[in-house]
């Protein structure tokens, strides 16, 4: 598609808005409405909405991934560890190779200013959320003008967007719509699904460097411009692989439409993208390589066309109408053939595949219709397929659909059906204007209401498994809530169930064997543990974390005082997962009661020398060496444990106990405050000041800091009242 051919002259331009639109609105306004067509009232009602509908979660509860990524994870836990963090994947022992270090990052800052609080979590996704959505309006506003001015300077489409509201409207509806559709709470109640927003932000924010750039001479600015835009965009490749759709939209708008830049700079611009590809393989080449998820079995171009057209339906069907949202979606059935009832239960994957089919026909006859809005139609259908391409099933993927995938595809249906509403009669645009905000209001409810399904795991879990979710990891986490509350009977009944379904599930598996092991049945939660470890060679072609069967029943046996076949068992696994702290940790520690600290300490050494950014290990080690009484040693290590968890304070208790047994009481005076200046609210900090204080004679300030004790126990305990 060309863009429509743009007036010679400023006046011939307004008359052409009106052929386009039908006219002007009235130029005299009053203030209240003159206030809402400024881009500053807009974007404030778009945050404000865009926080109010995203507010339940923002108290919500970790979930899921969010216990890896925000707890166990060691590359958020220091500034120390920038750089490290673009050597590995997101996740450290998993077969995806999602290698987003951009997001790592954001969960290090949050970590640094919110330690393990997760309303700071919460609320940097709802804040990167409205972000994309208010840079989505500006960017809109000039994608739109350029579809039908595209050979104007950008500095007279700026004019257009001033003087022509119908394309500040547009922008502003469709950015409105796309902030406020439920669809996309995975990608912003759900904390570790970040990976969308910040790469929507990130890849919008340098789309409009580079455009600002056109707006000024001066060479330096320009090139700063530029320089930031690159830098946007390889953060936005940083955070997550969908950035590389949006570059490549970036491009096809650049030379189909963008006609006022000069070749030269859209031919640098191309040059720079190339670059900036490069320069992104390079650094996914730096973490270690690892096996990817096994082939689907059967899976032929037929059956790939197949759970392409189920999805493009399903989405379809998400984007009109949001009513069973949750994870864990799926349009692949692989028993929908094994008998006549087991089809009939699953025909409505079928009739996605209709829905799927006839989307692509409402965009063939959408695109070859003639008239005002056919360019942004053919825009917006090219964005939604270039978009949903990656995540069609054409290649293979972690699932066959997912509602936060749909987080820059739906922008181009947005301006599709905006394309669509160009078509109407001037008299019916107050209409259409008034069904889009009453969409508005309906979705942000729907978004309000799904928002409150992250609010703790337990309802999480259940509202997934309620909306006919049929995963075992969901039924294993929400059994082992109710095994953590002592609700015995109803995690059996969960698990039992999943056994039957999935019995080489591993998870569930050893869910299920502490379980049993809680309710008394020893023998039979090592028979089934060992069953599990003998299957681990076979599962973990399928599932990762297959040697926790392994860990669990070497605790068995240590608990039941037989350390030798505890490590024996440990042995083994350690053989076939080598690089598994988990593994390394108990082993020293059994090797370490049974026959000393030096003969831990290999084993610790050679992991924290291949690892020195993990902070456990480090801790380990300057505990192994304290209890060797090699105090320089154990001081180092234990220091270097200190700089890898900026609030960690574990290692920091262990120097003020070296330094009291020196007798160096200001020294452990001084370490000690370091302690408490990172967890200021933990009252056992204050206890131990004021023994320190004690043993120094400062009488006054050890009672003031147990007054602070009480303080801090009062406090707790009035919160638990309110909570209750």
């Amino acid at each position: 598609m060309r863009a429509s051919t743009p007036p010679a002259t400023f006046n011939d331009f307004r008359r052409e808005s009106s052929h386009v639109r039908g006219g002007q609105l009235s130029v005299s306004m009053a203030p209240v409405a003159r206030a809402f067509r400024t881009d500053w009232f807009r974007c404030l009602l778009i945050a404000v909405i865009g926080i109010l509908v995203h507010s339940p979660a923002l108290q919500g509860q970790r979930i899921w991934d969010d216990h890896y990524l925000l707890n166990e994870n060691p590359f958020i836990k220091s500034p120390t560890l920038i750089l490290e963090t673009f050597r590995h994947y997101l996740f450290l022992d998993s077969f995806s190779a999602h290698y987003r270090p951009v997001q790592n990052l954001s969960f290090m800052f949050d970590y640094f200013f919110w330690n393990t609080d997760e309303l700071g979590f919460h609320l940097t996704n709802v804040l990167l959320h409205v972000g994309s959505a208010i840079l989505l309006y500006f960017l809109l506003g000039h994608v739109i003008a350029s579809l039908f001015f595209g050979r104007l300077p950008v500095v007279m489409r700026d004019r257009a967007r001033t003087r022509l509201t119908w394309i500040s409207n547009t922008a502003f509806l469709i950015s409105l719509v796309w902030g406020v559709h439920p669809v996309h709470s995975g990608a912003v109640d759900y904390i570790s699904g970040r990976a969308d927003s910040l790469a929507f932000f990130f890849a919008a924010a340098g789309w409009l460097l580079f455009i600002h750039a056109q707006r000024f001479s001066g060479r330096v600015i320009r090139i700063s411009l530029y320089v930031s835009a690159a830098a946007s965009a390889m953060l936005a490749l940083l955070s997550r692989e969908i950035a590389c759709i949006w570059i490549f939209l970036f491009i096809v708008h650049l030379f189909w439409i963008e006609k006022s830049i000069p070749l030269r700079v859209r031919l640098a611009a191309v040059c720079c993208c190339l670059v900036l590809f490069g320069f992104y393989a390079g650094l996914r080449r730096l973490p270690e390589q690892r096996p990817s998820l096994p082939p689907q079995a059967g899976w032929s171009a037929p059956v790939r066309s197949m759970l392409m057209a189920r999805a493009l339906g399903d989405y379809a069907r998400l984007m009109v109408f949001p009513a069973n949202l949750h994870m864990e979606r799926s349009v692949f059935e692989p028993m929908m053939w094994r008998s006549n009832s087991d089809w009939r239960k699953t025909i409505g994957l079928e009739y996605l595949s209709i829905s799927g089919l006839s989307l692509l026909a409402v965009f063939f006859l959408g695109v070859i219709k003639k008239g005002r809005g056919k360019a942004l139609r053919l825009f917006g259908a090219s964005w939604f397929l270039a978009a949903f391409l990656p995540i069609s099933n054409i290649v293979q993927l972690n699932a066959t659909v997912a509602e936060h995938w749909l987080y820059l595809p739906s922008v181009g249906l947005l301006i599709f059906l905006a394309g669509c509403a160009f078509e109407l009669p001037l008299r019916h645009h107050r209409t259409a204007t008034a069904i889009v905000l009453l969409a508005v209001t309906a979705l942000g409810v729907r978004s309000f209401v799904r928002s409150g399904d992250w609010a703790t795991e337990e309802t999480f879990y259940k509202r997934t498994l309620a909306a006919g979710a049929t995963s075992g990891r969901v039924a294993a986490n929400l059994a082992q809530i109710y095994v953590r509350r002592g609700d015995y009977t109803a995690a059996e009944k969960i698990l039992r169930h999943l056994m039957d379904t999935s019995p080489d599930y591993p998870t569930g598996r050893n869910t299920f064997a502490a379980l049993l092991s809680l309710q008394g049945k020893k023998a039979e939660a090592e028979a089934l543990l060992a069953a599990t470890v003998k299957m681990a060679a076979q599962t973990r072609r399928d599932y990762p974390r297959t040697w926790w069967a392994a860990l669990t029943l070497a605790q068995f046996r240590h608990e039941a005082k037989d350390d030798q076949a505890a490590l024996a068992i440990l042995k083994d696994a350690r053989q076939a997962y080598p690089n598994v702290w988990d593994l390394i940790k108990l082993e020293a520690e059994l090797r370490r009661l049974t026959q000393g600290p030096t003969a831990a300490l290999p084993l610790v050494q050679r992991f924290a020398r291949e690892n020195w950014w993990h902070c456990g290990a480090a801790l380990a080690l300057g505990r192994l060496y304290a209890q060797k009484d090699d105090a320089g040693r154990a001081e180092a290590e234990l220091r270097r444990a200190s700089r890898l968890d900026v609030h960690n304070t574990e290692a920091l208790h262990l120097i003020v106990i070296m330094r009291l047994n020196q007798n160096r009481v200001d020294d452990a005076c001084e370490i000690q405050r370091s302690a408490i200046a990172r967890q200021p609210d933990q009252p056992s900090q204050y206890i131990l000041l004021s023994n320190i204080l004690e043993k120094m004679g400062r009488t006054d300030d050890a009672r003031a800091a147990l007054a602070k004790v009480s303080r801090l126990r009062a406090l707790a305990e009035t919160s638990s009242g309110q909570s209750l």
